[in-house]
């Protein structure tokens, strides 16, 4: 139950917010499910692609989505996607708690400014 409330949750704020992965799902799995950083982050990753093709869909039948500027992030995102994931795999589990916490403090901050 608590994984399908997570999903609710991640669709929701992701089609709102344009968010979802990272800064909502990856904290519930940690906080609400008991999941390590490593197997959270590699969820949330399985899950974003149904939450983006299912709002990808939602905002498309409303005119909204741009396909070639769509493609001209998500290609580059997909490298760097390869290569975030080969240096998530060297950093010790408690810097990655941290360096992730920084970054959603910093995310907070920024967006409050």
């Amino acid at each position: 139950m608590r994984l399908i409330a997570i999903g609710l949750v991640a669709g929701f704020f992701s089609a709102l917010f344009g968010v979802g992965g990272g800064i909502v799902v990856v904290p519930l799995l940690i906080l609400l499910v008991g999941f390590e950083e490593r197997p959270a982050m590699a969820t949330s990753l399985a899950s974003i692609g149904l939450i983006a093709a299912v709002g990808t869909i939602s905002y498309a039948a409303r005119g909204n989505v741009h396909f070639g500027y769509g493609l001209l992030l998500g290609l580059p995102a997909a490298l760097g996607a390869v290569a975030g994931t080969a240096l998530q795999q060297r950093i010790a589990g408690p810097m990655l708690s941290y360096g992730f916490a920084a970054l959603l403090t910093a995310i907070g901050i920024w967006l409050l400014v």
